[in-house]
């Protein structure tokens, strides 16, 4: 099992699920293209077990996929925040 994040046109999570890659690709929650695999163990682009970290972020509700960088990016929280684009979140103009 896995969590699998459904995308909308444009892009942007609208459901996170937890799913076998079979059930998936049979259609029953909707076209397979439309889901991506997620780890609820990434964050800040960091594995918090120690393993390879997957797409930077485990992924929410509200969250976009940026195809680019092959990540989850949540919401920008202030026009001012920057995106840091190792952990693909976003950090305050002042510290």
């Amino acid at each position: 099992m896995a969590h699998y994040a459904k995308l909308n046109n444009e892009n942007i999570v609208e459901q996170v699920i937890v799913a076998d890659q079979a059930f998936i690709d049979s259609g029953a929650v909707g076209n397979p293209n439309e889901w991506l695999q997620t780890s609820y163990n990434t964050y800040r682009g960091k594995h918090l077990q120690g393993g390879e970290p997957f797409r930077k972020n485990f992924a929410s509700i509200g969250y976009s996929y940026d195809k680019n960088r092959d990540a989850f990016i949540p919401p920008q929280p202030y026009p001012s925040w920057l995106l840091d684009e190792e952990t693909c979140n976003w950090i305050p103009p002042i510290p």
